[in-house]
């Protein structure tokens, strides 16, 4: 198990709902009709693009469960760069169970790779020294599989869930005010990092009073997190978010911010286009 895969539960239960939702109650009925059950395939997974891969371990878990005698053998590695034609993988089985797992594996492939491509493409536009990491805002049932792709992708993962760290934003501030809220949440979840969103000077110098352990500029300009930055003086890390596309994302990185998280690397990539050919050799 790779560092970019994710966990084999989740991943199990999301590919089996995959399948259920895409095979249907009788199976892939036009294969039934049309392809004999003793006939077998050598197919290959070919990219059609520039990109990064990732999404592997997803598509092997779903031909695990389609049919445990087919083969699935990578070339190339979650993380990997990969150019138009490249062949980064193959399946070998019967006929129609690479038919039946193939819409499935290639969605979960593409998908991910999409999300690995484009956090590959902002972390290299931030350069060094700022973390890029990804939000909450994923594709629901889908997050452990998103998550992993970011890694891939070279990215980083904000808390998994609700239950992962306290996040204190301008929703709670309204029912409770920032001091009250961090020792609220210091109180009752003793070690549990404590992290503010603040929409102005403020309120970060109200959070660097409140001893939080990471402070989050919401909707900023690179200046005003620059000076945000600047008031904390190092002893607060600083995480952007909020309106940071690749365009802007080199200015939030000249700012002195630790990270800078972006919900585009999850809730509206683009898939890679990567197909599943047949083929001699694979």
């Amino acid at each position: 198990m790779s560092e970019f895969d994710p966990p084999a539960a989740v991943l199990r239960a999301l590919v089996a709902g995959a399948l259920a939702e895409d095979i249907g109650q009788l199976g892939d009925i036009t294969s039934l009709a049309c392809i004999d059950g003793e006939d077998t395939t050598n197919a290959a997974f070919v990219v059609r693009e520039v990109g990064v891969l990732a999404g592997t371990a997803a598509a092997t878990e779903v031909y695990r469960q389609v049919d445990p005698d087919t083969v699935v053998h990578w070339h190339r590695q979650d993380g990997d760069a990969v150019e138009a034609g490249d062949v980064i993988g193959g399946v070998r089985g019967s006929t129609r169970s690479v038919l039946l797992g193939e819409r499935v594996a290639l969605n979960l492939l593409s998908h991910s790779s999409g999300v690995a491509t484009f956090t590959r493409r902002c972390v290299n536009a931030a350069g060094n020294g700022v973390r890029i990491r990804d939000t909450r805002k994923t594709l629901p049932g889908l997050r452990a599989v998103q998550r992993a792709a970011v890694r891939a992708g070279g990215g980083f993962n904000h808390r998994d869930s609700l239950s992962d760290a306290v996040l204190i934003k301008d929703n709670h501030l309204a029912a409770t005010g920032l001091a009250e809220a961090v020792t609220r949440a210091r109180t009752r979840w003793p070690g549990r990092i404590v992290e503010v969103e603040c929409d102005s000077l403020d309120q970060v110098l109200e959070a660097r009073a409140a001893c939080v352990d990471i402070v989050m500029v919401d909707n900023m300009s690179p200046a005003q997190v620059q000076e945000a930055v600047a008031a904390l003086d190092g002893a607060i890390p600083v995480e952007v978010s909020g309106g940071v596309t690749l365009d802007s994302l080199p200015a939030f990185a000249r700012t002195g911010a630790a990270f800078v998280s972006i919900g585009a690397l999850t809730h509206s990539v683009r898939a890679l286009d990567i197909g599943l050919d047949n083929a001699d050799e694979s």
